[in-house]
């Protein structure tokens, strides 16, 4: 498979679900805003910080408020990272792989896009949970749809790769929002209103009733194991990283527990990290230390994804 045709699938596929977790990240703030007790003031800056775009956000709109904030993050067409510019950077990409993927594939994605560009700006915050439940269900779609019209090939598992690994670093940044956002003094800690905090958490990861079936109460002990090492979870770290690890050995052909080039290596390592890992270790090094070290680790495997499979390499 051409390089050109393998990136373009990867990044389909990863800008369309960074798309569904911007709507599942903001999800976070509008979920426990609905949940809350009257009193609590929402933090929505820290929304901006974790993302790694606060100066570039102030630049724009100064103070940050919620329509602002939601502003930057689903319509802002000139911030690469809203929802509308991630879906416009997703058709692109299908577009120069027309021929590749299923027509279906490319109504889906063409659609998803034009349903969120036709929304010039954000609506009120009361329908705002409604317009994040579409772009999660187009998500949805999309992803159906290509597993069930495109031939599990080289390219599926491209688009695979890119998906999980897209997930994964989201999820660790939505917990990274309760850490920075959700908890406003030390005080609540174990009372009601963080009980409140972390099912609105696990809602926004689409995890609450799967969480339930396991155990009987929310803690943030069990939740944090959860949504880092839970091995059948879909949007646990954990799960994320063993499927795109299978992808990958799938795409090299590289008998699995061994590695051949600095992707299966940095992704080997972090994976079989989590697998000897315990939640009381996470916690006592710190959990938003583990979180941006993970996110950190995330960004290094897809350095060297774009090394191995799509660099243009000279030819001496």
């Amino acid at each position: 498979m051409l390089s050109r045709v393998a990136e373009s699938i990867y990044w389909l596929n990863r800008y369309v679900e960074r798309a569904e977790n911007i709507a599942r990240f903001v999800d976070v703030n509008l979920n426990l805003l609905l949940d809350s007790p009257m009193g609590v003031t929402q933090q929505w800056e820290p929304l901006i910080l974790t993302t790694g775009d606060l100066s570039l956000f102030r630049e724009r709109y100064g103070e940050a408020t919620a329509e602002s904030v939601v502003q930057f993050l689903t319509f802002d067409s000139s911030y690469p990272n809203s929802i509308v510019s991630c879906l416009q950077a997703a058709r692109e990409n299908a577009r120069s792989v027309r021929e590749i993927i299923s027509s279906e594939m490319w109504e889906r994605v063409n659609s998803f896009y034009l349903m969120v560009k036709e929304t010039a700006q954000a609506p009120p915050l009361s329908q705002l949970p409604s317009f994040f439940a579409e772009v999660k269900l187009a998500s949805h779609l999309f992803a159906g749809v290509m597993d069930a019209t495109m031939t599990h090939n080289e390219g599926w598992h491209f688009g695979q790769l890119g998906r999980l690994l897209e997930r994964a670093d989201k999820t660790a940044r939505i917990l990274d929002v309760k850490y920075f956002i959700l908890l406003p003094s030390i005080v609540d800690v174990g009372t009601t209103l963080d009980e409140v905090q972390w099912m609105a958490l696990l809602k926004s990861a689409s995890g609450y009733e799967m969480y339930r079936k396991r155990q009987h109460r929310i803690t943030p002990h069990d939740t944090a194991k959860f949504l880092i090492m839970d091995r059948e979870f879909p949007r646990s770290i954990r799960f994320c990283l063993m499927q795109s690890e299978q992808s990958l050995y799938k795409i090299t052909g590289t008998t699995p527990g061994t590695w051949s080039n600095s992707a299966e290596r940095t992704l080997g390592r972090l994976r079989s990290q989590l697998d000897f890992l315990t939640i009381e270790e996470v916690i006592d090094r710190g959990l938003h230390e583990f979180l941006d070290d993970t996110q950190r680790q995330i960004n290094q495997v897809g350095d060297c994804i774009f090394e191995t499979f799509f660099a243009l390499q000279a030819v001496s």
